[in-house]
């Protein structure tokens, strides 16, 4: 057989196995996102059959007095939530990752919000952040909240939902650092140790860099996960008090199941995925992820 014939012969199951893949990929991807571009430029209530419109819909983009809050607010909450829980998890992930009996039994702890779902943990805080019954009601005086009422204040409600989110994923990311930080190579520790290195300088010099591709993924994640919240935040605060918690999900939901303007909706949907395309492009650009090469070799 040639050597061309043996390239096409073993180039031939690879791509048979990557069929399931790109057919799930175009099914549940592609053809749902092209569908909203398409229906993007139709006015549609959510009854009855969609009407061409034109660019009708994306010209109100210019004259929504919501859409400019929704972006702020959803910006902080992306930053804020991001520096957050990275900081949290980074450190929580190594320590997890030891080998002491109690760290694993501490470790299980940490990770039970991951066994529930949004709306749970949703209601959860619902009845702890109540002002009358909750524990809110506790601890709020020594917080400075004498009322307690963290989610009825619009100057507390959208940092409060920025801390139910945090507690609610600081779990995965710090699944995610403590399974990274395992596979960093004792010996690196060992020459560490043997330099003279501490543990914060072992930490700065060598968990850090070995961590840094664990670090990107869980920041894309992390930044293009926090335009996806809109559950916690319906169930929490309904976009309330006023518009203060008001996320851009959450005001295309509201836009086309609450007031049934599915078209304009559809262009906020739009506008979602072109800012979170963009943003993990862009972290991935900047941080030079595709660039990197395995951490691991000469060991």
């Amino acid at each position: 057989m040639s050597p061309a014939g043996t390239r096409r012969s073993d180039g031939r199951p690879g791509a048979i196995w990557a069929v399931p893949a790109l057919l799930y990929f175009v099914l549940f991807a592609v053809v749902p996102m092209a569908l909203v571009v398409l229906l993007s430029f139709c006015d549609w209530n959510g009854l009855g059959s969609p009407h061409w419109a034109g660019g009708a819909n994306w010209a109100r983009l210019l004259h929504d007095p919501q859409l400019g809050h929704s972006l702020r607010v959803s910006l902080l909450l992306t930053v804020v939530t991001w520096l957050v829980q990275t900081v949290i998890c980074l450190p929580l992930g190594v320590w997890c990752a030891g080998p002491h009996r109690s760290r694993a039994v501490l470790g299980t702890i940490f990770f039970v919000p991951l066994l529930m779902s949004s709306a749970a943990i949703a209601l959860l805080f619902s009845a702890l952040l109540d002002p009358n019954f909750g524990l809110a009601h506790l601890v709020g005086p020594w917080l400075g909240v004498p009322d307690g009422n963290f989610i009825g204040d619009p100057s507390l409600a959208l940092w409060t939902v920025m801390a139910v989110v945090t507690w609610q994923f600081t779990p995965f990311h710090t699944l995610l650092y403590q399974a990274a930080t395992r596979q960093i190579p004792v010996q690196l520790y060992e020459a560490a140790t043997l330099d003279g290195a501490g543990r914060w300088r072992q930490f700065r010099s060598v968990t850090v860099p070995q961590l840094r591709n664990t670090i990107v993924t869980s920041s894309v994640l992390m930044l293009v996960g926090s335009l996806t919240y809109f559950d916690i935040v319906l169930i929490l605060t309904n976009g309330g008090p006023g518009t203060a918690t008001r996320l851009l999900p959450l005001h295309m939901y509201l836009t086309g199941f609450s007031s049934f303007d599915m078209g304009y909706a559809s262009v906020l949907a739009v506008l979602l995925l072109v800012a979170g395309t963009t943003l993990s492009l862009l972290v991935v650009r900047v941080t030079g992820f595709r660039r990197m090469a395995s951490q691991r070799e000469g060991l």
